[in-house]
């Protein structure tokens, strides 16, 4: 297994998730280069060592190169669009992909990648910004076994442990899965809690009951002040949300696997979009 220090990182992404992940390497030792496409976000981070560059294609020359995106085309522009980490004379050694992006765009920039002799590693991750900070970001990987070696011990610093589940895009059928739970099961807690309380039961005192059950969670429990309290600060908003759950039905459609709790979830989050409801959380 490689030490912090024995690569030098490239990192794509400092949005809401990305931002935390690479403050966690720097803060660790490594040495970290940092494109984002609006270049203040992440000009923070040179405070804490980063240096910030003008273009992904300025990362090609780092060991292992990270990817923090928001959809697939955003990782396919910045592996092979203008500019993209891949389009230079110099190769980065391992792509290492943590975005929630579709098996086909992922496998595209996988097999293309290859053709250069880059390795490419499937790495989606759960949690949100303030999990990152507290070191309880999970991670699931595919791709290559020995490229999975190098990159462990800077998985293992950004989160609290990566579970390895094979080759190919394995990771990313697992994070599809994830988030359509995520999604559903908000939906359901959102539901019997609008139907304990015109019951006449307290937000606060169901959560309590729910929690300390079996059908209690980690994310109920992580969950319960923003269902309270109405805290509609964004996590992960109804777009991304709406995106993970269309991944989810079109493997379904293409598996033969019927999906008909998760169609109506993204029913009722295609409903909360269209009356405006974009940039708050995804729990409204």
């Amino acid at each position: 297994m490689a030490n912090l220090t024995d690569y030098t990182v490239g990192w794509i992404g400092v949005g809401r998730m990305g931002y935390p992940m690479a403050n966690r390497l720097l803060e660790a030792g490594c040495d970290v280069s940092i494109y984002n496409r609006t270049r203040s976000k992440a000009e923070p981070l040179a405070e804490t060592g980063a240096k910030i560059v003008d273009t992904p294609k300025d990362l090609a020359d780092r060991d292992i190169v990270f990817t923090m995106v928001s959809t697939s085309d955003d990782l396919i522009n910045v592996t092979f669009g203008e500019n993209g980490v891949l389009t230079a004379e110099a190769m980065p050694k391992l792509l290492v992909d943590c975005s929630s992006v579709s098996e086909e765009a992922s496998a595209e920039v996988r097999a293309r990648a290859a053709e250069f002799g880059v390795d490419m590693l499937a790495s989606p991750v759960s949690g949100n910004g303030k999990v990152v900070k507290a070191g309880k970001l999970t991670i699931v990987t595919s791709g290559p076994r020995a490229a999975f070696e190098i990159a462990e011990p800077y998985l293992n610093q950004v989160g609290r442990g990566v579970t390895y589940v094979g080759e190919g895009e394995l990771a990313r059928m697992i994070k599809i899965c994830h988030n359509v739970l995520l999604g559903v099961y908000t939906q359901c807690l959102a539901e019997i809690l609008v139907l304990a309380e015109k019951g006449g039961v307290a937000r606060k005192d169901t959560m309590e009951f729910i929690n300390g059950s079996v059908m209690g969670s980690m994310f109920s429990q992580y969950k319960t002040p923003s269902l309270v309290n109405l805290d509609l600060t964004p996590t992960f908003t109804p777009i991304l949300l709406r995106k993970d759950l269309d991944l989810g039905l079109k493997a379904g459609e293409s598996l033969g696997v019927e999906l008909p709790v998760t169609q109506t979830t993204r029913d009722m989050v295609q409903r909360s979009i269209d009356a405006g409801y974009t940039d708050c959380d995804f729990s409204i």
